[in-house]
């Protein structure tokens, strides 16, 4: 499977997770080496009431169960949404080899934009970024549930 392959996997958590009334983020997991995909995750904010629960850190932590291991360092994640601050912080402690990532978030993001937790001195690992995947498919589900709610 390609990256596009994987990125349209995430986006179909995210679809899911919209219509389970969640903000639509989802991420997958792959095991960069083998091409396998450890976890996929959507939003569960609202239906889980955990402010924790991002579509990226559930994968992760999915991910990290599946290998065995607290360190993801031949794994890449995909997700649709660039991750917030507390997400970036997650992605460095997990060691993933790479971030990709569909729409940017200029409001929200942690990567790109706001924190840049990912450039900080203090943050001891960074991984690849590759931004804009699949950027106008993601962006369009979010415009649609948001546009939704008004």
């Amino acid at each position: 499977m390609t990256g596009d392959g994987y990125m349209a996997r995430a986006l179909a958590q995210a679809e899911s997770a919209a219509s389970a009334g969640e903000v639509p983020v989802g991420a997958v997991v792959v095991h960069a080496p083998s091409g396998r995909v450890l976890a996929e995750a959507g939003n569960r904010v609202e239906t889980d009431c955990d402010p924790t629960a991002h579509a990226e850190v559930l994968a992760i932590r999915a991910a990290a169960r599946a290998l065995g291991a607290p360190r993801l360092v031949d794994c890449d994640l995909y997700v649709t949404l660039e991750p917030c601050a507390m997400c970036a912080q997650a992605i460095a402690h997990a060691r993933l080899r790479r971030l990709v990532f569909g729409a940017y978030d200029p409001k929200g993001g942690g990567v790109e934009h706001g924190a840049r937790v990912l450039e900080q001195p203090t943050c001891h690992h960074r991984p690849e970024i590759v931004g804009g995947v699949e950027e106008s498919k993601a962006a369009a589900l979010l415009k649609a549930f948001f546009a939704a709610l008004r």
